[in-house]
């Protein structure tokens, strides 16, 4: 079951979860939907190593955090600074907001699923597309992937709304389970 924005505020206040910094609790109001939350761009930006020797990637082996970190360029961007995403090219990023769904034995659980929106999709933009899942237990930044399939270059602005979080009750509570990517801090997925 998504939540409204009206169950999304209710929660927070109870601390059945958590969303940081957000804006105001107010569900009429940004950065609430009707059923969504959006979320802004953070300042760092990781941009794949281009002139590095080929790779291949492979997933059987451990450590994709650590080829990103080693094999990226970290980037700060500004308002005065932003960062152009040209065709064709991928990025990875993280979400000024860190986010928190703990596993309550007592109370009923939720996950979230991050989703583009759809002003970004009109101009080609996909921001966190073949992963958008946010498992129960998970803490932490939401590292987003962000490729532009448009025909022009696309600005990324700190504190652009980004994305959009679809918050979900979890039927029945889940047990704890292993994931490379909880309590990350950087959009590598490093700890």
């Amino acid at each position: 079951m998504i939540l409204s924005n009206v169950e999304i505020v209710r929660c927070l206040k109870a601390g059945l979860f958590s969303i940081s910094p957000i804006a105001g609790d107010d569900p009429t109001t940004s950065p609430f939907n009707t059923s969504a939350v959006d979320l802004r761009l953070g300042e760092e930006i990781l941009v794949p190593d281009e002139k590095s020797a080929p790779v291949q990637l492979d997933l059987r082996k451990p450590g994709i955090a650590q080829f990103w970190a080693k094999h990226s360029k970290s980037l700060k961007i500004t308002n005065h600074q932003p960062f152009s995403l040209t065709p064709n090219k991928l990025v990875l990023a993280r979400t000024c907001e860190t986010v928190s769904f703990p596993l309550n034995t007592t109370e009923i659980c939720y996950s979230a699923r991050v989703e583009g929106r759809s002003s970004l999709a009109r101009c080609g933009i996909l921001v966190h597309f073949t992963a958008p899942t946010i498992h129960a237990g998970f803490s932490g930044s939401i590292t987003l992937e962000i490729i532009n399939l448009g025909s022009h270059d696309f600005l990324l602005t700190p504190a652009m709304f980004i994305c959009q979080l679809i918050i979900e009750e979890v039927k029945g509570c889940p047990v704890t389970a292993p994931n490379q990517f909880k309590g990350q801090t950087s959009p590598a997925g490093v700890l």
